[in-house]
């Protein structure tokens, strides 16, 4: 699924579950178009009219490009005779009968993403528990809208690593001889691939859009499958450690405790990177280790290498 379009999704469902939760007539709200200080409306939730549809609101202007121009959610009882904002969208409003209206602006990082609206088609004062509810479901734009942008930064990264920085690959670990050499460099190629492989299995649990996990996770097996995985760990290999890849099947929940093992994360720090508790997380890293039969948490990583399932 493309960004916008599963950005798209992750703002209906907020509107969705801000009517449910409010009892709000009518739910609306749009993203920044890329590149222009203007909202473009693009979810409608109970309207009956497209008078809002592809609606193009400026940065200051009504009341959702003040919640943008001041960063904070705003609030009107009667949109049409309000003298709290500007009126260049009146038509498209009183088209669709809304009266008392709120906005409340999505930001992630400090950057203003988009808007959300609720509104009723009378004219009365909207309480603090129904702003209240369209701040959380703003929160809940703003989380998903954050995850992804981690996710696509990772991706982009690691798909560079697997392009340019296999060890071994053509222009890969040999740009970076010099003065530690090439073994050196090496190592922080290897390094760096496993960080971008630590980090995007641990995001993954995180992304709803099973597209995009899915590709995440489809990424990750390409780190540990890339060319040297197999030989990184040499002649380290214990006895009774796992043969060929496979033979071995991790659950998904153990190989993301073994990749937080491999970067040196104790149980109670993979817990807290995962959402799990220490004792879980302890109880995933022996079944890993039975599978590899490994005896040590070493040992198991480096069994799980020699099998391709990490970096």
């Amino acid at each position: 699924m493309a960004t916008g379009a599963a950005d798209a999704v992750e703002m209906r469902g907020a509107l969705m579950r801000l009517r449910r939760e409010t009892g709000l007539a009518v739910a609306f709200g749009g993203l920044v178009e890329p590149g222009r200080a203007q909202v473009r409306i693009s979810e409608l939730n109970g309207t009956t009219t497209a008078a809002l549809s592809a609606l193009a609101v400026s940065s200051g202007n009504g009341l959702g490009g003040k919640a943008v121009a001041l960063v904070r959610p705003c609030a009107v009882s009667d949109y049409s005779s309000s003298r709290r904002i500007s009126h260049e969208y009146d038509v498209a409003v009183a088209a669709e009968g809304l009266r008392s209206v709120l906005a409340v602006p999505v930001v992630v990082r400090r950057r203003v993403r988009g808007v959300l609206y609720g509104a009723l088609r009378s004219a009365q004062p909207l309480g603090d528990r129904t702003l209240s509810a369209a701040v959380e479901a703003a929160r809940d734009v703003e989380q998903s809208l954050a995850v992804r942008d981690e996710v696509d930064g990772l991706l982009a990264a690691a798909r560079g690593l697997c392009r340019h920085d296999h060890p071994g690959a053509p222009g890969g670990s040999e740009r970076h001889t010099g003065a530690q050499g090439a073994q050196g460099a090496e190592g922080m190629v290897w390094e760096r691939l496993r960080e971008a492989h630590g980090a995007l299995r641990a995001l993954a649990p995180r992304v709803v859009d099973p597209a995009l996990r899915a590709e995440l996770l489809a990424v990750c097996e390409t780190l540990a499958a890339s060319p040297g995985s197999a030989r990184s760990a040499g002649s380290e290999r214990p006895p009774g450690s796992a043969g060929p890849a496979g033979q071995v099947r991790l659950t998904h929940r153990e190989l993301d405790v073994l990749t937080c093992v491999a970067v040196g994360a104790t149980n109670a720090a993979a817990g807290e990177r995962l959402g799990l508790r220490a004792e879980t997380v302890k109880a995933y890293l022996r079944s890993a280790m039975r599978k590899l039969g490994a005896h040590t948490r070493l040992e198991a990583v480096v069994a799980a290498r020699r099998a391709g399932l990490l970096p």
